[in-house]
This record gives C-alpha cells, structure tokens and sequence, in this order.
C-alpha cells in the first residue's frame, strides 16, 4: 500500500538534538530505553518533604531552559548542516516566562543562522506534535524547504507540585505503563529539537536522513478537561489520519511508541484505541510507552519520544515497556518486556501523545 521512497516534498528528518536526564544526545537515551534502565531517582532539586511522590528524571545539573534549547538547536543544526534562514518552532509550558524563554531561543537561534522562533506552542503534552505536524504541512506545502522544531521542558516547583495535589503522580515511584498496579506518571526533563526538511531540498544538497515523517493526525474529544474518553475515539481517530495521510495499511505498522503515562484510565482508553485501529494486528505488534524510563517532558514529550523513535527504527532495538509488575486483563498489548528486543526492525514506527483536554496527535515514522 505503501512506496519505498517519499514524494519529493515529504519531510524527511536530517538533523536532532536531545537532552534528557541521561545527558546530552541520542545515544545514551536509545540505550536507556532499550533496556529498561528508568532514570528516576530523588528529587533534590527542590523540596519535596510535603510531596506524596518525591521522584523523577531530573539532569543532575540542568542549565536554564533557553540555554538546554538552544544546546538542542544547536546540535540539530550542526548534524543537519543546516542552511541559513530556517524558521523555529518553539513548543514550551506556559507560565510567566514563556515569553522570556521564547525571546531568549530566538535571539540564540538567530545568531545560529536561522529566522528565530516565529511560533510558540503551549498546547499542553501535544505542543510539541502539533508543531511537527505544522512543520510538515509547511515543508509538504512548498512554503519552506526545511524547518527546525524545537521544545523544552526542565521539572520545576510549581508543576511538580500540581501534579502530586491532582494524584496524577504516581505514589510508589515508578512510571508502570499498561501494567497491573499502575497508578500516575512521573515527569522528566527534556530539551529536543528535530530538522524537518523536504525530501528533494534534503537530496538537493546531499544531507542524509535520519528517518521521514511519513504522516500525522490530530484530533479533539473534548470528553472531559483532565479525563481520557473511555473509548479512546479520539486517540483512534488521530491515529487513522496519520495512516491515511501516508498510504500505509495498519498491518504495515512495525511498533506503537503509545503514550502511555502510567495513569489507570488513560493507559486503558488508549489499548482500546490501538484495538480500534489495528484489529486483530494487534496481538503480533510491539507496544511500550518511553516515558517508563525517562519520565513525562509534558510539552516536550511528543519530540522526545519522536527521538527515541527515531532511534528505534534506526537500531532494531525496541524501547522496553519499564516498571511492569504484571498484565491487566484489560489491556491486552503485546508489550515490549524483554529488552533489550532486536527480533525485527521496523519499516514504520507510530508514536501517540495525548493531553488534558481531549488533544491527541498520532506521528507516524518511517525508516530512512
């Protein structure tokens, strides 16, 4: 159903920076994932004597969040040998210094070549998704040749503490996706930026891929303002335009990345969203959720788990499923356990966010 090479126009990733709680590029997360090596451990960052859970996955010496973007920019821009005079889109959380951040990122990424941040998105756990998709559409359109997206997210006091007095936190410590005995994410830290080009602007000038962007989709339930859709319709839904939009068949889809924040009834609303959309498939795919092993970047983690991903499919080593105490009969995932797993390598990998408010984005990569 689907061609081996893209359309000139497709986007095509040639450059990523990444920052996370295991240090500074890919390699160290990838074998994180790949073997289940979750990288919470005791806050110290700030004080957590009054939290009902006091871990997460924390760089031991984070610089400020501009300066973590902007090392993310910059390692992106160097690997993709980026030409001058690409727009950044900026996903970051949004509180009283969005826009100090923001001018700070455009100032830096300015001074690297490119046009500086001309879009920043606070739309919760999808910000980041909804600018690659944004990205893509731009770069498929012929408007640019290439785009830089970039997000950022360091745990910090006030967050932190949301959470723990919403008992979204998990109270024991471990981000257990999909598991029996689950019960709330944990955050993490992340500084991403990914090189979104197109296809023939890509082979035009010689830069390798790394991965295509071969679709995405979006999608609002509006169920509720912090609940999932018990159905998952809407992660459903996200997920088939993804598909659609690439000309691939569900039965052509190697490994989910799902979203998986540990949470009882979001974890169960998403595998009755994958049952939806691949059927009977379902039992032989590989199914985990990064964020077991390095935490929950909120608007950060569509583009970190995009980078895990990416790894993925490059390696053959799937992200193990971390934190796992048991089955839950109603679940019913072909979890990635093992790890780390090198049975099979990917063509097409998805990768699904979802945020409070009923947003869903589906990424659907492709091996280069």
């Amino acid at each position: 159903m689907s061609s081996s090479a893209p359309p000139a126009g497709r986007p095509v990733f040639t450059g990523l920076g990444v920052l996370s709680a295991f240090g500074a590029g890919l390699a160290p997360l990838a074998a994180a994932t790949a073997t289940a090596g979750a990288g919470f451990a005791e806050v110290t960052r700030f004080d957590v004597a009054r939290r009902g859970t006091r871990r997460a996955a924390l760089l031991a010496d984070p610089p400020p969040l501009a300066a973590a973007v902007l090392g993310a920019v910059a390692d992106a821009h160097r690997q993709a040998e980026l030409p001058d005079g690409a727009p950044l889109l900026l996903a970051l959380h949004s509180d009283l210094h969005t826009r100090e951040v923001a001018a700070e990122v455009s100032k830096g990424a300015t001074a690297l070549g490119l046009a500086g941040v001309t879009r920043v998105y606070t739309g919760a756990c999808v910000a980041a998704a909804t600018a690659l998709a944004d990205a893509a559409a731009m770069v498929g359109s012929g408007r640019h040749p290439r785009v830089l997206v970039a997000a950022g997210h360091l745990v910090e006091p006030g967050v932190f503490a949301a959470f723990d007095a919403g008992r979204a936190l998990a109270r024991d410590g471990a981000l257990r996706p999909f598991s029996a005995g689950r019960s709330g994410t944990l955050l993490g830290d992340a500084a991403v930026a990914a090189v979104v080009e197109a296809a023939d602007a890509a082979a035009g000038r010689g830069a390798r891929p790394l991965a295509r962007l071969a679709g995405w989709g979006r999608s609002g339930d509006a169920h509720h303002v912090c609940r999932p859709r018990p159905d998952g319709a809407g992660v459903a839904r996200a997920a088939r335009s993804a598909l659609a939009r690439a000309g691939v068949a569900p039965s052509e889809v190697g490994y989910v990345n799902a979203n998986g924040t540990g949470s009882p009834m979001s974890d169960l609303a998403e595998a009755r969203a994958l049952r939806e959309v691949f059927g009977d498939a379902l039992a032989g795919l590989p199914v985990s959720s990064s964020k077991s092993v390095h935490g929950h970047a909120l608007e950060a983690s569509a583009l970190l788990e995009l980078a895990v991903t990416i790894g993925a499919l490059d390696s053959g080593r799937l992200p193990v499923n971390a934190g796992w105490l048991g089955p839950d009969p109603e679940i019913g995932l072909n979890l990635v356990l093992a790890g780390p797993r090198t049975d099979a390598r990917p063509r097409y990998a998805l990768s699904l966010n979802s945020a409070f408010g009923g947003a869903n984005t589906a990424l659907l990569v492709a091996a280069a």
